[in-house]
């Protein structure tokens, strides 16, 4: 496989230390979902703004349990279906600042086995007889620090799915009443930091791709591509799972449609 000649390599004047295990066929992607909005409308993402638009979509536990087992399994036509057997869970932590909502994220250990150096929302594998919630609030306290008791969990967002493997993680969203101290637990985390919504919505941010490997995988389109979301942040490219997640959160607080929503993401 080659290269699109046409999509030149789009981090050449960004920089950061993670590896991308990026294939040889990758050609450009959709714009951001909120590429027509404008500049006043990708901005002023106040905390209730963003509760909102996840009740209204759905989202909050006040509105529609999570879910316990995601969909996609069932609808993986090329795979074994596999129980769920491996369940972890992010915390998607939100708090306001100067009007505008911020997300809590984190640089990954080089020192770690697998996603080393990469960018990731505090989160591991759930314990036995733990919740998605539960686990989500333990990790981002052994991670980063975060008291768990000032954290509202409010909202769900979809789960993610390894098909071959039966597991699957749980976006939890909880809110904080301002900007938390957090402390990088450095076995983990080599790196804690904050991005507002209206920086990732902004012009440049959002980069989408179409990667194409040599093994097929559920949620490829007729050629043999899936998508695959990137955001430039300062010193920093966020991709991946953590991508996913955000785009899925951007889309809601935007009000736009996100395009893959019912797409497979195993």
């Amino acid at each position: 496989m080659t290269r699109n000649a046409e999509w030149p390599t789009r981090f050449e004047d960004h920089e950061y230390p993670q590896v991308i295990p990026e294939p040889d066929d990758i050609v450009r992607g959709a714009p951001a979902p909120w590429s027509h909005l404008s500049d006043a409308e990708r901005g002023g993402f106040s905390l209730d703004l963003v509760v909102e638009r996840l009740r209204a979509s759905g989202r909050t536990f006040d509105a529609a349990p999570m879910p316990s087992d995601p969909a996609e399994m069932i609808a993986v036509a090329d795979a074994h279906h596999q129980p769920i057997t491996r369940k972890a869970a992010v915390l998607v932590a939100l708090f306001e600042e100067d009007g505008e909502t911020q997300v809590i994220l984190t640089r990954r250990s080089f020192e770690l086995r697998n996603h080393r150096g990469e960018i990731a929302l505090p989160g591991g594998r759930c314990e036995d007889g733990e919740t998605q919630v539960e686990a989500a609030l333990r990790e981002a306290h052994e991670e980063v620090g975060v008291d768990p008791a000032l954290v509202e969990p409010v909202a769900w967002l979809s789960p993610i799915v390894t098909f071959a493997s039966g597991s699957a993680i749980w976006p939890v969203v909880g809110l904080l009443a301002g900007r938390p101290t957090m402390v990088a637990e450095p076995s983990e985390v080599e790196r804690v930091f904050t991005v507002a919504l209206r920086e990732l919505v902004g012009d440049g941010a959002f980069i989408e791709e179409r990667w194409r490997r040599e093994l097929p995988r559920p949620g490829i389109d007729a050629d043999g591509y899936f998508p695959i979301y990137f955001y430039r942040v300062p010193g920093d490219v966020i991709w991946g799972a953590t991508a996913r997640v955000l785009t899925e959160l951007l889309c809601i607080a935007a009000g736009v449609q996100w395009p893959d929503e019912r797409r497979l993401w195993a």
